[in-house]
Parts: structure tokens; sequence; C-alpha cells
């Protein structure tokens, strides 16, 4: 049964991960700084916060954190207000909960002001109770703290919300916590893919066949 779900964003919900996948070299770039590491990779599994500030100290930056943050945003906000798309099947999947009277939240690792223009131009805004983000809570998704506060929010006990996460450390954290996960595929993530079949309890390529995705929830059979 599902009495609630949970979404996350970037990679999930909307084909947003490549706007991030550089963003914190472009900005080091910008200021004649050589990035000595695969720091997309590095940063993650971070909040907004945390990168910065693990940015900060790494390549001795001056700004504070909050300052790298704004500029960090600056760098991939306009591809968050006018270019990001929907990925394949999630208009409609969160259409297709929404008749079925199940609430939704999004819990998200992208700053407010981000995750609410691209919600809002891509018109799924309006299908969710509340945003969480992972710089408001305080905690990244290595800790089940967004999740939560995300089911409080909808009223829902783990047992019977639903985590949707496109990422492995995020669905281990969200299984780990007691709520049931549903793993999407992503190109970023691909390489997790095996380990992401085996944590979820759902696997899917993407959220198409709406009703059939809703069936299988509510049954809890494992899909590809």
């Amino acid at each position: 049964m599902i009495k609630g779900a949970i979404f996350d964003m970037d990679g999930t919900l909307l084909d947003s991960m490549p706007v991030w996948e550089h963003a914190s070299e472009r900005y080091l770039e910008q200021k004649g700084i050589k990035v000595r590491e695969r720091l997309s990779e590095v940063l993650f599994t971070m909040s907004m916060q945390q990168g910065a500030a693990y940015v900060k100290e790494k390549y001795k930056l001056t700004e504070d954190i909050d300052t790298l943050v704004s500029a960090v945003n600056d760098i991939v906000f306009e591809a968050y207000e006018k270019k990001v798309m929907p990925k394949p099947g999630a208009p409609e999947f969160l259409e297709c909960l929404e008749k079925a009277g199940v609430p939704m939240a999004v819990a998200t690792s992208t700053d407010r002001r981000m995750a609410e223009a691209a919600l809002r131009r891509t018109g799924l805004m309006h299908y969710f109770k509340a945003v969480f983000t992972c710089t408001e809570v305080g905690r990244g998704k290595r800790e089940p703290d967004i999740y939560h506060a995300a089911a409080e929010c909808l009223g829902t006990a783990p047992a019977e919300t639903w985590v949707f996460e496109d990422a492995l450390y995020a669905l281990r954290t969200a299984k780990a916590a007691g709520y049931r996960t549903v793993g999407v595929y992503d190109l970023l993530s691909a390489g997790d893919r095996k380990e992401m079949e085996e944590t979820a309890d759902i696997y899917r390529e993407d959220l198409c066949k709406a009703a059939e995705l809703l069936e299988r929830i509510q049954s809890g059979r494992q899909t590809v």
C-alpha cells in the first residue's frame, strides 16, 4: 500500500543531473584554479552547503560558504529557469498518483530557488504538498532527516511511504530508515544499476506506464 510519496528531483523527476556535473569545476576555472580531481563525483552525495565547505577548504578559497553556494547557483540557475525538462513519464505518473489521492512531497539536494523555478516552469509544482531541501534540513541524504521531515508533512509513516530516487546512496538511506523505495535509472548513476536493483523494492528505467507502475507499487512486485 502507498499512502505517501517522496520524490527526489534531479535525475528522478527532472533531467537535470548534467547541469550539475561540472558546475563547481566551471566556477573554479572562472577563477583560474585548476581542478585536481573528479570533483563532480566527490560532491555528488553532498548538500550544497557541504559541497561549498569542501571546495572552500580543498582549494583554499577566501569566499565564505554562502558566497560560494550563491556563485554556483548562479551558474546553473538559468538552466533550471529556462531549459531543464521532466524525465520521461514523470508528469503522467504524478498525475496518476494525484488521482489516486496519494499526497506527495519533494526531497532534493538542490536549493529551493532553483528547485521551485524548475518545478513551476515544467508544471510539476502543483502536485506537491511541500518541497524539502537538504540545505534547509541541515543534512544530506546520507542521513534520513529529509525523508522524515517530508513524511511528517504528508502525515504518513515510513512503512507506508515510498521514496523515489536515482542515487544508490540515497536509496540505501531511505531503505534503512524503513521507507519503501523505487530506484529510477539516470545516466549519471548507471554504474550503480546492479546494486540499485538489489537495493530498491522496485527498479524502473523511467516513470512511464503510470497505471502499471502504480499497480506494481501497490503490490510491491519487483520490476525493471
